[in-house]
């Protein structure tokens, strides 16, 4: 079948994982069929996440299990922003995290020395938060000394919630609220809708025009107008066609029920 038109205008298409390709461990209506057409076109794909709880070689594990082919070099996850970041500064800082192996990877990765679980962890340089399944109050309070004595925080996103197949779950948005209330304090967030990780996937992919996919205002369209690109929004995730259609400043380019709908012409 052949793409929508709206496609002819774009080289790049950036989709969002949650609520845009996939809900939980379900692909969103004909998601497969959708990127094949893509790729089959010519177009060049990458996907995005704020999502800091697999690494990206388990993303892309998932998307071929899903029926839905992935390279690595086109899965571009706000774990990897964080390292991004974190090798900017001198190797050696001090830091306590917040997340999950992955997300301790990327930081020990970037240089950096984890200290959880030692006397240095309340005196840390650095706190870096990512939602993770078996966050405990103990790393809260931890964190919440670490930046009352002068930690600076980094933060996966301020994304509030994320869908899954049984109901919204909280996200790292809600984990970062907490600190931030505790502390007086603001994290620097390197998750959509900081522009880091569309800027990523366009260094990744090269030239051309791009379309941003996403379920969410406050993070992928936000995002896409961050980063100068247009955004559409599918219905599958976190945002109803009223809130949708009701969105200015930036306003999307297309509105679908779903990622198919969006992509190929009916």
């Amino acid at each position: 079948m052949p793409l929508s038109p709206l496609l002819a205008n774009y080289d790049l298409v950036l989709l969002d994982l949650d609520g845009c390709v996939w809900v939980g461990e379900q692909c969103t209506p004909r998601a497969p069929e959708a990127l094949a057409e893509l790729r089959a076109t010519g177009k060049r794909v990458a996907f995005l996440t704020n999502d800091a709880r697999s690494s990206p070689e388990e993303y892309v594990r998932k998307l071929w299990s899903l029926g839905m082919k992935a390279s690595l070099e086109e899965v571009v996850t706000v774990g990897g922003a964080i390292q991004h970041v974190l090798a900017q500064r001198a190797p050696g800082a001090a830091a306590f995290v917040i997340g999950s192996p992955a997300i301790f990877r990327h930081v020990v990765d970037a240089g950096a020395r984890v200290v959880n679980g030692t006397e240095r962890a309340s005196r840390a340089e650095l706190v870096v938060v990512a939602a993770h399944d078996e966050l405990r109050f103990s790393e809260l309070r931890t964190a919440t000394r670490a930046v009352l004595s002068g930690a600076e925080m980094l933060a996966a996103g301020r994304d509030r919630t994320f869908p899954t197949e049984d109901g919204v779950s909280p996200a790292t948005g809600a984990i970062l609220a907490a600190l931030e209330y505790a502390t007086e304090a603001v994290a620097r967030s390197v998750g959509k809708p900081a522009p880091q990780l569309f800027d990523t996937a366009l260094d990744r992919l090269g030239p051309g025009r791009a379309l941003v996919v996403g379920d969410r205002l406050d993070s992928d369209l936000a995002g896409a107008a961050a980063a100068g690109l247009d955004g559409a929004i599918v219905l599958t995730g976190m945002t109803d066609r009223e809130q949708a259609e009701a969105a200015r400043e930036p306003a999307p380019v297309a509105i679908a029920e779903n990622l198919h709908d969006l992509l190929v012409a009916r």
